[in-house]
């Protein structure tokens, strides 16, 4: 793969690990509405471990999955790169997400 791919794969992988996030937390702050205030509190730690698992799982798709691939075929520079850039746009998307909420404060 060319380099361009690579960053733009990078920052792809990162915008979906920022979409899944943004997903879930918005799933948390309404649990109560669509769950109720605890009735079956059995429950609700199943539902949040499942959770928890399902997000390492997506992320870890996400984030690991392409590299490993390119690895696998053998491409292990391209590999590491677009590991590097995914790292390296989801720290931006992490800048420019706590720059939004401390100008919003």
């Amino acid at each position: 793969m060319d380099n361009k791919k690579l960053v733009w794969r990078g920052v792809l992988n990162s915008l979906g690990a920022l979409v899944y996030i943004i997903l879930v937390v918005t799933f948390i702050n309404n649990a109560e509405k669509i769950f109720g205030q605890g009735e079956h509190k059995y429950f609700i730690p199943v539902i949040m471990l499942t959770l928890f698992v399902l997000s390492a799982l997506v992320t870890s798709s996400l984030i690991l999955g392409k590299p490993l691939m390119l690895y696998f075929d053998g491409q292990k520079k391209d590999s590491v790169k677009l590991l590097l850039y995914t790292i390296i746009s989801l720290a931006v998307l992490l800048a420019l997400v706590v720059l939004a909420y401390l100008g919003l404060r």
